[in-house]
């Protein structure tokens, strides 16, 4: 158990106005996700050094605010805030209500860091795992709950992102315009031979930049806009998850109607929320009703219906005199929706896109398995650049090794404008760059349990050996 405990943060419902757009905001998009309580702000300015955006506005010994306009909701000023006087949206009441209605299926969606961050809520040890007892306390909140854990969905992402990765390589660096995959390769890959073109490539030059983070993507569109064609075009995890289930999941693993499938995500990020909310992201309706699985009259709906913050998620179980602790491990029947690698575990890491993308860049590129599966180099730093080489034999230019340089950002604030910089100017040395808003990934994030000594709780959760090179 943490020796401080864990604090109480103040949460609001979204204001009826919340979504009406305005501002750097579309219409749809939820607006004020963070906000300082001007009664409880006693003006000390902690929160300030923390938020990668300038967006608190107030000197010190002035009550402060926060400029929504120029926010990411990233909520590392709550976090961080010692009394307790940032409070955050949330979407709980709302959930409740679904949860008592038995036509609505509800499928909650635990990201990769809610499992180690979740007993601490109820008295547990920092860190502890939770998996079998979090479904299960999941599961006892109704008859109508479903689990999509969305690890399976960081498992789709890191295979379409990977894949996104691997063509500009053999595009900006081996030079091919088209890629033959031959039988060998497509078996290993579980898919048929196909040619792909390109020449799409043109227009998505290298590094890369990874697109998981909600907190960068927003920091990027407001305040660099010309690295948009570096970012990857793959959709988060969460975002994956969200048409996956109310297609594929509701119609060939649950055999329920898609309509009635409202989906809740919960998350140890506040930006999620954001994300959620964005307009575009109803890939599930438009593929139903364009391929007549749903009337013609159906309203929009979105892909995630709703988020909630781990606190949120322990909150919710509290009201429901639910402790996931006191919940069996063992789950039984578990769906396919519930079964998952180690690859996207490690999303919740700093670094774990990244290796995941490299163990996968890896195998395609050379034909073989990385001498080693655990790529120390890149995961679980909680400040800083992290820097790695990674050596490529490269079947395609005959075993030529191409040295693949890597750069995992953490936190946005201090280093990050210097490394768009360099990506814009033409004078970047990276090949990939993993973009981390909260410092030691979303383990860190900003709706993750807070305890009485602020952020970094969960330091160490991944465990590296004491030393490690810059190279697998």
């Amino acid at each position: 158990m943490s020796l401080f405990g864990t604090k109480k943060i103040r949460t609001f419902a979204p204001p009826k106005d919340a979504r009406k757009g305005g501002g750097t905001y579309l219409p749809g998009e939820l607006k004020g996700i963070i906000k300082i309580n001007t009664d409880r702000c006693v003006a000390c300015d902690t929160c300030r050094p923390h938020c990668p955006a300038d967006a608190i506005n107030g000197k010190l010994g002035e009550p402060h605010s926060i400029d929504v306009d120029r926010c990411i909701a990233c909520g590392q000023c709550l976090v961080n805030c010692p009394f307790q006087a940032i409070e955050q949206m949330s979407q709980i009441d709302e959930v409740s209500a679904r949860l008592k209605d038995p036509n609505t299926v509800v499928v909650f969606a635990p990201a990769p860091a809610v499992r180690v961050a979740l007993a601490e809520e109820f008295g547990g040890k920092t860190g502890e795992l939770t998996v079998g007892r979090m479904y299960n306390a999941f599961k006892k909140l109704g008859n109508n709950v479903k689990i999509y854990d969305i690890n399976l969905a960081a498992d789709q992402t890191i295979w379409e992102e990977g894949m996104e990765f691997i063509c500009k390589v053999l595009y900006h660096v081996v030079g091919l315009k088209k890629w033959e995959i031959d039988e060998e390769m497509a078996k290993a890959l579980g898919i048929e031979p196909v040619t792909i073109n390109l020449e799409w490539c043109e227009h998505h030059p290298l590094p890369h930049f990874t697109s998981c983070c909600p907190g960068w993507i927003r920091w990027m569109e407001l305040y660099a806009p010309a690295v948009r064609p570096h970012v990857s075009g793959t959709k988060s995890p969460q975002q994956i998850f969200g048409p996956s289930a109310k297609t594929w999941a509701a119609l060939d693993v649950w055999k329920v109607d898609p309509r009635k499938v409202y989906n809740v995500t919960v998350m140890p990020c506040t930006s999620k929320i954001f994300e959620a909310s964005r307009p575009e992201f109803k890939s599930a309706y438009e593929y139903l009703k364009e391929n007549g699985k749903i009337p013609e009259d159906t309203p929009p709906f979105p892909d995630v219906d709703a988020v909630l913050t781990t606190r949120d998620m322990a909150e919710l179980l509290r009201r429901n005199g639910i402790n996931p602790l006191e919940m069996p491990e063992k789950i039984e029947n578990p769906e396919p929706t519930e079964i998952y690698t180690g690859g996207g575990t490690i999303f919740g890491t700093s670094g774990g896109v990244t290796e995941a993308a490299l163990r996968m860049a890896y195998f395609v590129l050379s034909g073989e398995e990385p001498p080693k599966w655990d790529i120390y180099p890149v995961r679980g730093y909680t400040t800083g650049i992290r820097e790695a080489v990674i050596p490529i034999p490269v079947k395609l230019l005959g075993g030529k090794t191409f040295d693949l340089q890597v750069c995992v950002v953490n936190g946005n604030r201090n280093h990050l404008p210097q490394i768009v910089k360099e990506v814009l100017d033409g004078s970047s040395k990276y090949h990939w760059i993993e973009v981390m808003n909260c410092p030691g990934g979303c383990v860190d994030g900003g709706g993750q349990p807070v305890n009485g000594m602020g952020t970094g709780w969960i330091d160490g959760l991944f465990p590296i050996p004491k030393e490690v090179g810059n190279s697998i």
